[in-house]
């Protein structure tokens, strides 16, 4: 069955309204495991109603994106780039009709879903738009080589060539769904490589709404198709599928090592994005104004979509010097924060995505309690309703065995931890299973580069929780294997071939 047509700018309802069924091969295709609702986290109002794969349909979308493969592979790099480009320009042309969809679904803030989920969505395919032309081959140098039973002697010439891996399954978070999304299918399209994507089903519909625009932008039928499901099902089955040569994955570490086993037994290729246990160290030497950044950089914990980010420095390590000042400081910057409707300017803190994860926050919360931490602020139920919502939580006096401060939460909690030396610091930052980004906080910015190389973190930022677009992304540990972002998202997405030549 096939959609109809799309209005300019659809209102959230309108686009939700829309979506039939699984995008596959270019058009709508019907579930065959019928729909489930989408919950809208602030209202706890149905969004609209996604499909439920079955296998056939996850077998349905991988083999379009089979046969497609061979024909968009040798497509010139000049034409796949004019295709993102323009799926950039329809992305932001469409945002205020997205926005309100991608908001709804969400739970996230007006202000992040207006600033930072579709406009960096559009960001990243016209980022990619450029990466297509790239250049995909390494020139290497001629070898004078010996003759030898293998062959004749004489000068050898070769070069290192990207391919395109061939189909991609893209599984994806709830937390930013599209700009995931369009991190993964964009630099993956660019080199070549067709895709299907399994967004997280707490919120699949902007993601489902993304095939139909790129058939727009003048995407081949069969290069990017979206299948959805409420359980594991599907995603375990587009895992295991034959027909698919990578999995590009953003979730949690318990579901990236259950993945990680499927795949080696076919040997499919990997990029994962796991969980994070961010630790911002604070040194005894930051001055008065860098520890006010220090406060806000920490804060971004509770005010940037309620803590639901791997990126988070959800432990602050503060010198003991500083210890009680930043604990204050954190206090009074929590407490200020507003907690409300995510459609209100006014908000700062919307809902979590569900009321399972609200539970589950609630409950490190209260193990921390039960295991003698010490709740500084927050750790009970907002006066909010409806929706899924946990009031911004500091936590000191936490061991650094506790639970609480080991595992990722995904929520607003910020755990505080003293330290006394610089080696200390390290040791506890480096203490838990996890290494995406740590943070570090001094007056002396070569002692904090010094002190970046012994954290065992795929990121490090000094004096800042800014990002820069082109930096190689992952983890190390529990947090992840490969990288992606800038052109280094499109090396994640290719193979390096050796072709060699006598010359």
């Amino acid at each position: 069955m096939t959609g109809r047509p799309a209005p300019a700018n659809p209102t959230a309802a309108e686009a939700a309204a829309r979506i039939h069924g699984h995008w596959i091969d270019g058009s709508w295709q019907r579930p065959g495991g019928g729909h489930y609702p989408v919950v809208d986290p602030a209202t706890e109002r149905v969004v609209g109603h996604a499909p439920q794969a079955t296998e056939g349909d996850v077998d349905a979308a991988v083999r379009a994106a089979r046969d497609a493969w061979p024909a968009w592979s040798r497509t010139a790099p000049e034409r796949r780039a004019a295709v993102l480009a323009r799926a950039a320009e329809l992305l932001a042309e469409r945002a205020a009709g997205l926005v309100p969809l991608v908001q709804a679904e969400t739970g996230a803030t007006i202000r992040v879903a207006a600033t930072m989920q579709v406009p960096t969505a559009a960001e990243r395919f016209r980022r990619y738009a450029r990466g297509a032309t790239e250049p995909d081959t390494v020139p290497l140098a001629p070898v004078p080589v010996k003759a030898s039973p293998l062959a004749p002697g004489g000068l050898i010439g070769a070069a290192a060539v990207r391919r395109p891996v061939g189909v991609v399954a893209c599984v994806t978070s709830y937390n930013f769904p599209l700009v995931n999304l369009a991190g993964k299918a964009a630099p993956a399209l660019a080199m070549g490589n067709t895709v299907v994507a399994k967004p997280a089903p707490q919120d699949p519909l902007s993601c489902l709404l993304l095939g139909e625009l790129l058939k727009e932008a003048g995407l081949p039928d069969g290069v990017f198709n979206v299948v959805t499901g409420a359980g594991a099902a599907t995603g375990e089955a587009l895992v295991a599928h034959p027909g698919v040569d990578m999995i590009s994955f953003t979730g949690s570490t318990s579901v990236g090592k259950a993945i990680a086993v499927t795949a080696g037994r076919t040997m499919k290729r990997t990029l994962m994005e796991l969980g994070g246990k961010g630790a911002a160290i604070v040194m005894e030497d930051v001055p008065e104004v860098g520890l006010k950044s220090a406060i806000g950089a920490v804060g971004s914990t509770w005010s940037f979509h309620s803590g639901q980010i791997c990126t988070a420095p959800t432990r602050v390590l503060v010198h003991r010097a500083l210890y009680e000042k930043v604990v204050t400081s954190l206090q009074h910057y929590a407490e200020s924060l507003t907690i409300g409707d995510p459609v209100d300017n006014s908000t700062i803190v919307g809902p979590l995505i569900s009321a399972a994860q609200r539970d589950r926050v609630e409950a490190y919360v209260a193990g921390a309690r039960d295991q003698g931490a010490r709740v500084v602020t927050g750790g009970t139920r907002p006066a909010v309703t409806p929706g899924y919502y946990v009031a911004p939580t500091l936590i000191t006096d936490a061991s650094l065995e506790m639970t609480v401060a080991q595992e990722e939460i995904f929520g607003p909690v910020v755990v505080a931890i003293p330290f006394d030396t610089e080696d200390e610091a390290v040791a506890v930052a480096n203490g838990t299973p996890y290494g995406l980004y740590d943070y570090v906080f001094s007056r002396d910015a070569g002692r904090a580069w010094a002190l970046a190389a012994r954290l065992r973190s795929g990121n490090v930022g000094i004096n800042t929780v800014q990002r820069h677009p082109e930096t190689p992304f992952g983890g190390f540990k529990d947090s992840g294997v490969g990288r992606d972002g800038g052109s280094f998202g499109l090396h994640a997405y290719s193979e390096l071939q050796s072709v060699v030549w006598p010359s």
